[in-house]
């Protein structure tokens, strides 16, 4: 019945954001057709069978049972119908293929760009609303580099200091998004006992990021959490000897604990047998562990010691000791915090820059792929990919689910823009040619491209749905 409920839920926030997007890039075709004095039959949300029609002037609005995308249906004009019944009779006024060529491009892109705009403004009511918080990296003094990851293979350890990202200096863990891992060659420049070293990232550097298992932090697999208790539910291991929210973790079975990281590593070794534990409770927390020894009253707190029998994880091969990881709010306590707030105009101009920002990371990793830097296997996603990253951003809350809606706009934005037949980028390349030419590809043409370009889309779906099942 839960994992039911778990798939329900996931796929009406999936539904509900395809629909947004979809919804958004017709309504773009749809105005800008109108404006130009095209005749629209049909505005359709999903595909048939049909759930609602109702037609009000000239075009039916429908709602399809079939939530895979939409359209928008023009008179006179060869689409993904295949409809060619006007082709042997002369133009009129409202049919798409009697208006100027540069009339005929705007609607076509104007799916995209709807999509683009969309973006943009989610972005910027984000940062209107809830501005930028970060940790300084500065307060950061070392980092957790899990070992197999790719800055592990780079040659960070744990313990290093990140002093710049690309020779630029490093100043916030965005730097280290997956975005900013596209340059063309990355260098990170740490700190460490022996001295300052550049380091350089791999080629393929977005494919083993897909293939390493990174448990933690930024895609390289870095991570500066400390072991800082944020719950400790009553009935779990650790609350039975007296651990609580506010303690930190600082050594288990005698090894000393910088991070979260390395207390799960440790507590991996222990193969679920009886394990001292260490904790250190600052002044400032209330009560004592009566069920743990006092080892030492120290300058930062009490600290305590008890024997702690892990838990086995069902379902996982993990042993617990039943801690969460420190909230938002203690890693701001603990490291500091900045946060800069935006003004609508500010907000809106940061919103586009953060679009731009995206659509080029895609264009850069499209190009990657395409030139075999990268793997197409490794790092393009399909429809069980995509609703799995929707899912676990509604459960993060609004402001995660409406950045991935964005996210997702810009890409079905630069994936319709591609000369595929069949896309709007194909309609395009048909435009192009005809302003070029003065004339248009013949019929044949274009419904022999409409469907190669829907058979190629259809393989290449399937290839990513497969793909996705066996990433799983």
């Amino acid at each position: 019945m839960e994992l039911l409920l778990s798939i329900l839920t996931s796929t009406i926030w999936v539904l509900l954001a395809l629909t947004i997007l979809v919804f958004v890039h017709e309504l773009g075709h749809f105005l800008t057709a109108k404006y130009f004095g095209m005749r629209v039959e049909r505005f359709s949300i999903g595909f048939p069978p049909t759930i609602f029609g109702r037609r009000m002037g000239d075009t039916e609005y429908v709602v399809g049972a079939t939530p895979l995308g939409g359209y928008v249906k023009i008179s006179g004009m060869i689409d993904e119908n295949l409809d060619t019944e006007h082709v042997e009779q002369e133009p009129e006024d409202h049919e798409f293929r009697s208006k100027p060529v540069w009339q005929r491009i705007v609607v076509i892109t104007a799916g995209v760009i709807f999509n683009v705009i969309l973006a943009a403004v989610i972005f910027a009511g984000i940062k209107w609303s809830s501005g930028d918080a970060y940790i300084p990296a500065e307060n950061v003094e070392a980092i957790y580099v899990e070992e197999g990851s790719v800055a592990y293979e780079m040659g960070m350890r744990t313990g290093d200091r990140i002093l710049a990202v690309n020779n630029e200096p490093f100043e916030t863990f965005q730097q280290l998004s997956p975005g900013a891992l596209l340059a063309d060659t990355l260098t990170i420049t740490v700190d460490r006992s022996t001295g300052s070293q550049t380091l350089v990232g791999p080629r393929d550097i977005m494919t083993q990021i897909s293939r390493a298992s990174q448990g933690v932090g930024s895609p390289l697999g870095i991570s500066f959490i400390p072991p800082i208790v944020g719950m400790a539910p009553e009935d779990r291991p650790a609350a039975q000897v007296g651990i609580q929210q506010g303690d930190r973790i600082v050594h288990v079975a005698g090894d000393t604990i910088r991070f979260w990281q390395e207390m799960a590593e440790r507590l991996q070794e222990t193969g679920g047998a009886p394990t001292t534990i260490r904790w250190l409770r600052p002044d400032s927390l209330n009560g004592s562990s009566e069920r743990a020894q006092l080892v030492a009253e120290t300058e930062r707190g009490a600290l305590y010691e008890a024997v702690i029998t892990p838990d086995h994880e069902e379902g996982d091969d993990r042993y617990v000791i039943g801690i969460a990881t420190p909230s938002p709010d203690m890693l701001a306590a603990e490291f500091g915090q900045r946060t800069r707030t935006y003004g609508a105009g500010e907000a809106l101009l940061a919103g586009t820059v953060e679009t731009w920002e995206y659509a080029e990371n895609i264009v850069v990793s499209l190009q990657r792929i395409i030139v075999g830097r990268d793997n197409v296997r490794d790092n393009l996603g399909g429809p069980v990919r995509i609703a799995q990253v929707t899912s676990q951003a509604a459960s993060a809350g609004a402001i995660d689910f409406w950045r991935i809606v964005a996210i997702l706009s810009i890409t079905l934005a630069i994936m319709n823009i591609l000369p595929i037949p069949a896309l709007d980028g194909g309609q395009l390349m048909f435009l192009i040619y005809e302003g070029i030419t003065r004339r248009p590809p013949s019929t044949r043409v274009r419904l022999v491209a409409q469907q190669v370009g829907m058979l190629l889309l259809l393989g290449f779906m399937i290839f990513l749905i497969f793909n996705d099942i066996l990433r799983l």
